[in-house]
């Protein structure tokens, strides 16, 4: 599957789409595959591979296919130069609701994910 990957906020929106839509090659496209995902688990450590997210994403319900409500958008952006950008995210996965961290690098062939940190809280 082919994006335009120009940007970080074209990069972006694929990675919202393919959250919401539950699509492991769409996640798997913006992503190097070297990245991995942090996060603190009752105050330890967190750590999962790219490739190993992209099997839990293929094997759940998308929140699409159970009609979870969407809402996503950009915190921030912060380029700090022309190949290197910080990027704060805000989306959800009921009932997760997370605060995303990522940091993108413009490689030969486009802007890529090259590492994601995250929070989330729970709610009903």
């Amino acid at each position: 599957m082919a994006h335009d990957r120009s940007t970080v906020e074209a990069v972006i929106q694929h990675y919202f789409d393919g959250l919401y839509e539950g699509s492991a090659e769409t996640i798997g496209a913006i992503f190097h595959p070297t990245a991995d995902l942090r996060w603190l688990e009752k105050g330890e450590l967190k750590i999962l591979t790219v490739p190993d997210w992209l099997e839990l994403i293929r094997k759940r319900p998308s929140a699409k296919a159970e009609g979870k409500p969407r809402e996503d958008f950009i915190v921030t952006i912060d380029h700090s130069d022309a190949s290197t950008a910080f990027i704060k995210v805000r989306c959800q996965l009921p009932p997760r609701y997370f605060t995303d961290y990522l940091i993108a690098m413009k490689l030969r062939d486009g802007w890529t994910i090259v590492s994601k940190s995250y929070r989330y809280d729970l709610r009903d």
